[in-house]
Formats: structure tokens, sequence, C-alpha cells
């Protein structure tokens, strides 16, 4: 990974080398830790809920500097 790569965005490597990037990364993580999490990571699979979490994620990560 580049480090703009990593600057631009929190990532999740899985042991066989998938990559998530974002708000994947995050729910992806979540789904790791098991139980209620994994359960609110679920709800990433639906749709319109994956684009509001992307836009979101976008939206904090360009102003993750102003934090």
């Amino acid at each position: 990974m580049s480090r703009d790569e990593v600057a631009r965005a929190v990532w999740a490597v899985e042991p066989g080398g998938r990559k998530f990037e974002g708000a994947a990364a995050v729910n992806r993580t979540l789904r790791e830790l098991g139980g209620g999490w994994a359960l609110l990571a679920s709800f990433y699979q639906v749709p319109p809920i994956r684009w509001v979490q992307n836009a979101y994620y976008k939206r904090v990560a360009r102003r993750r500097a102003w934090w």
C-alpha cells in the first residue's frame, strides 16, 4: 500500500490479501469483533445504507485534520 492510500482512509486487510477501504474497512472490522458489532456491520450490505455510510465516511475523512 502506498503512503497516499494509507493517508486517505482507514484500511482493513484480510490474511488472504483482500483489502477494504473507508467505511467498508470499518464494517469489516466490526464483523470481526462479533456479537452486536457484527449485527451492526451487517447493515452495510444493504445498498442505501452502504451509500450513506460511504458518503459520510468520505466527509469525515476529508475533515479529519480539523477534528
